[in-house]
């Protein structure tokens, strides 16, 4: 009766430990609702305005130079920090994410432009939007979180590397006699080719955004620095008729409006073309998204919600390649600036894309006396950033597993391809983990015991007396595949040197199939030797595991602890003992 009122009452008292498990609009409820719901007043929008305003003027300079880096006109990289950084604000996860085009999408986006065109980048923009959607609702990007550290390391890196030899035909003036080429060695070889046409205006201009980003950097950090020297350069180039290539000599200036929404043109073969690029831009703006909320979430001591925050940037990309935009995703450098600058909420995000859209409707002739050389010098400073130099040598002296995932990501990422960095950094990164604990899980004699209170009774248990013919190991840590020969060659030793073996699974948070096939081999070869085989202390979920790999009767029993193992066998003992007699 009282076992049976236990387990009655065992679900309540679980429930009352257990979070409540949300629902599906919990999770996907955008927390610019959050925010509404709060409360939401003239305050907080003075807030959320400034600092939009703030970030907005960051991101002028930065989504052209973005967009120009990566093969496209300067506009479409306005036009997706306008339309999809709007989305990402008003139906993200993230109080203070801003989105918009990144510079770890233009080394991808680049080489889809050169393989198949503008409209094949858009159309591989929308496919990535619906996977990320898809990725989303099927609630995979809790997840993502799973990328080691070392890998997004040496990525980041990697890809900050990339960005800036990509920079360099701008930033000294540089005339190729071909097309510049994509990979890094062949790069490097016709940079050095074309060395003696560097052109001095254009490199001056570069070094002076570069020494005035870094001197308001230092002396007057709360200023936009990149617009700034962005500023300065044009006036300078414009002054002093430099011979300094700018945005309207080589693409006639930006238009000052948006573009009407269209779908890019789409068949059966051509999506079959560009899935490769669509899934690499899907996982990389996974990475890139959530890899910026956690960075707003560490900087506020709030909590984002991931899945809501893919199913936003499904949307913002689809958005975005249909007013012409290219990959949209949570930037870090500016969701940094946002919270730095006082945002409250999404509402900041919302601003800072409606100030782009005014500034671009207004000052859009303004645009064409913009030295490419000085956006070149902006990229130049975001690369120096994204390169995690602290980072990166902390890693390299940690351990060499760690030294190993980080190179491999960083030098593959550089040499061969961005995908497959992060596929080898991410398996390289798996092997570790198991090695790992692997070697964290313990085999042991139990040969201490806890102290006891003495029996009130002044009775004597035999049960707790030392036993010649038993044996008890102890298994400690997580018990899988990775472990399974360690603690079977120990099993294999021990199982038949007593007439009782106890194998004590207390210490076990995890057991695998593979765990559970060792733990049988031991059991029939332990019957084979007439050894009885008593498994303590394996919770519910242990015991399912066994049971279904068929460790059971006869092979051999359970008990709740060691103290009962042994009180089992004094029974049996103690039932044997008269038989023997008579």
């Amino acid at each position: 009766m009282d076992q049976a009122r236990q387990t009655v009452h065992q679900p309540a008292h679980q429930a009352a430990h257990q979070p409540v498990k949300p629902t599906f609009s919990e999770l996907f409820t955008p927390k610019l609702v959050t925010v509404w719901r709060e409360g939401y007043h003239l305050p907080q929008f003075k807030a959320d305005f400034m600092s939009g305003l703030t970030v907005a003027i960051v991101a002028l300079p930065l989504s052209m130079a973005i967009a120009i880096a990566s093969g496209v006109t300067p506009e479409r990289g306005l036009y997706t920090s306008i339309v999809g950084g709007f989305i990402i604000s008003a139906l993200g996860g993230s109080r203070f994410q801003i989105g918009g085009p990144a510079g770890a999408f233009i080394v991808l986006v680049a080489a889809t432009v050169a393989r198949v065109g503008v409209d094949g980048l858009l159309l591989a923009t929308m496919m990535a939007g619906v996977f990320l959607l898809a990725i989303g609702y099927l609630r995979l990007g809790t997840y993502i979180k799973f990328i080691p550290y070392p890998v997004t390391v040496g990525f980041t890196a990697g890809i900050a590397v990339i960005i800036f030899s990509g920079q360099i035909v701008e930033l000294f003036g540089l005339i190729l006699p071909g097309k510049e080429p994509g990979p890094f060695v062949p790069k490097l070889i016709a940079l050095g080719e074309a060395a003696g046409t560097i052109n001095p205006a254009a490199t001056l201009v570069a070094v002076l955004t570069i020494a005035t980003i870094v001197f308001l950097k230092r002396w007057r950090p709360k200023w936009p620095s990149m617009l700034i020297a962005i500023g300065l350069a044009s006036l300078v180039v414009a002054l002093f008729a430099l011979p300094a290539e700018t945005i309207g000599t080589r693409y006639g200036g930006i238009p000052r409006s948006l573009q009407w929404p269209g779908l890019p043109p789409a068949s059966f073969g051509r999506m079959l073309d560009v899935l490769p690029d669509a899934i690499a831009f899907a996982l990389l703006g996974a990475i890139e998204s959530l890899l910026s909320a956690v960075v707003a979430d560490g900087m506020t001591g709030r909590r984002h919600r991931s899945n809501c925050e893919l199913v936003a940037q499904g949307f913002a990309n689809i958005a975005s390649a249909l007013f012409g935009g290219v990959c949209a995703t949570g930037t870090i450098a500016r969701t940094a600036t946002n919270v730095r600058a006082g945002a409250h909420g999404p509402v900041s995000g919302i601003v800072h894309s409606a100030i782009l859209l005014v500034l671009m409707l207004v000052a859009a002739p303004l645009a064409s006396y913009i030295p490419l050389s000085a956006l070149a010098g902006v990229l130049a400073v975001v690369c120096w950033n994204m390169f995690e130099k602290q980072a990166f040598v902390t890693l390299l002296r940690a351990s060499r597993g760690d030294a190993l995932v980080l190179l491999a990501t960083f030098l593959i990422v550089v040499f061969r391809d961005l995908t497959e960095g992060i596929v080898v950094g991410f398996a390289l990164g798996s092997i570790l983990f198991i090695d790992r604990m692997a070697k964290s899980v313990a085999v042991e004699a139990d040969l201490a015991q806890d102290d006891v209170a003495d029996s009130g009774a002044g009775g004597y248990d035999s049960s707790e007396a030392a036993d010649a013919d038993t044996v008890v190991y102890r298994i400690s840590g997580a018990f899988f595949f990775g472990a399974a020969s360690t603690v079977g060659s120990v099993l294999d030793r021990i199982a038949d040197q007593r007439r009782n073996f106890i194998l004590d699974c207390s210490a076990v948070p995890l057991f695998d199939s593979t765990a559970a096939n060792v733990i049988e081999s031991a059991a029939r070869k332990a019957r084979r030797a007439g050894v009885r085989f008593i498994i303590s202390g394996a919770s519910p979920r242990t015991r399912r595991m066994l049971i279904n790999h068929g460790v059971k009767r006869p092979l051999v029993t359970y008990a709740a602890s060691i103290r009962d193992a042994r009180a089992q066998l004094a029974g049996e003992q103690e039932a044997e003992q008269p038989s023997l007699n008579g």
